[in-house]
């Protein structure tokens, strides 16, 4: 993984990838007491940054007969999209107890969807063994070097929007789960002085305590609001990236993440799921230390329950 194929992936992206904006609010900095930029990914394709991954990956396939992804609804998503703008049939598998919204979807953008149970099953045992008999090519969250490539163009994007409103030194918060997005992000700013720091909700800290710990740590059996970033563990292949390259991750509640919810749509005009407010809610929420924080607003497919508890704590 090296800065060559984020660039790469950039140039297969124009076009196709949507320069997201990056937001600011008077009311959000007095509140946090610092000022905040926010990129708003939630207006990528398909409602998140997953869109950038997958097209990266599709993009760079040669004689593909189909492919196939599992994931909790936005890779799922993305992949879904970018196979139909390639003209491929997609399977993706999904967890059953995923937000209804995600779900739907991704069967709308043409995909086939397997349904699993998250906590008795192995998404990644049966999106390898359909992919073995049905000869499709097998799309990966996170841990494939093409997605992670695909997720580093918002990096760029970020140092190029920063420094257009005057920023060049911030602490920048990334919503994590594989860590896909945070390894993209840390490598296409590695040399910079923007800092990345991994944010993850609470119970699925598992990014933040292997940091600590310096090895791979996985999570238990709880559960989460969060669910566009609920993985086992950090990926094999993200990890060791955002362990040379991250600053401390920081863990926030489910309370907080929706407080961040309503405050993102009551101030910024924006519709941001749990999974991906994590990230602002750490830059209002948490003692950061820097003048400038930026926070990634990762996805916002949010089902109308759960948004309608979020406008609730305001």
């Amino acid at each position: 993984m090296n800065i060559d194929m984020i660039e790469a992936a950039a140039a297969r992206a124009k076009g196709h990838v949507r320069r997201t904006p990056l937001l600011g609010s008077s009311f959000l900095d007095e509140l946090a007491g610092r000022r905040i930029l926010v990129k708003a990914e939630c207006l990528q394709h398909t409602g998140s940054f997953k869109f950038r991954g997958a097209w990266s990956a599709l993009s760079a396939l040669k004689d593909a007969s189909g492919v196939i992804a599992f994931s909790s609804g936005n890779h799922a998503q993305g992949v879904a999209l970018a196979a139909r703008m390639h003209g491929l049939p997609s399977v993706i598998v999904m967890p059953a107890d995923a937000p209804a919204l995600k779900i739907a979807n991704t069967r709308a953008y043409g995909a086939e969807v397997v349904l699993y149970d998250r906590y008795s099953e192995s998404r990644e045992a049966i999106g390898e063994e359909l992919a073995r008999d049905r000869n499709l090519t097998l799309i990966r969250p996170y841990d494939e070097p093409l997605v992670i490539a695909g997720q580093g163009t918002c990096g760029l994007e970020i140092a190029e929007q920063a420094a257009e409103l005057g920023v060049t030194e911030a602490d920048l918060l990334v919503c994590c789960g594989g860590g896909g997005f945070t390894a993209g992000v840390a490598l296409a700013l590695e040399g910079s002085k923007l800092r990345v720091h991994p944010v993850e909700p609470e119970d699925f800290d598992d990014t933040a305590r292997s940091l600590v710990a310096g090895t791979r740590l996985g999570n238990g059996d709880a559960t989460s609001i969060c669910d566009a970033i609920v993985t086992p563990a950090p990926g094999e292949i993200t990890f060791p990236i955002v362990q040379r390259l991250c600053g401390p991750g920081l863990v926030v509640s489910d309370d907080e993440v929706l407080r961040a919810m309503a405050l993102a749509f009551q101030r910024l005009k924006i519709v941001i799921e749990p999974g991906g407010a994590v990230a602002l809610a750490a830059a209002l929420f948490r003692d950061i230390k820097a003048e400038t924080v930026i926070a990634t607003a990762s996805g916002g497919n949010v089902d109308h329950g759960m948004f309608a508890r979020a406008l609730a704590t305001l």
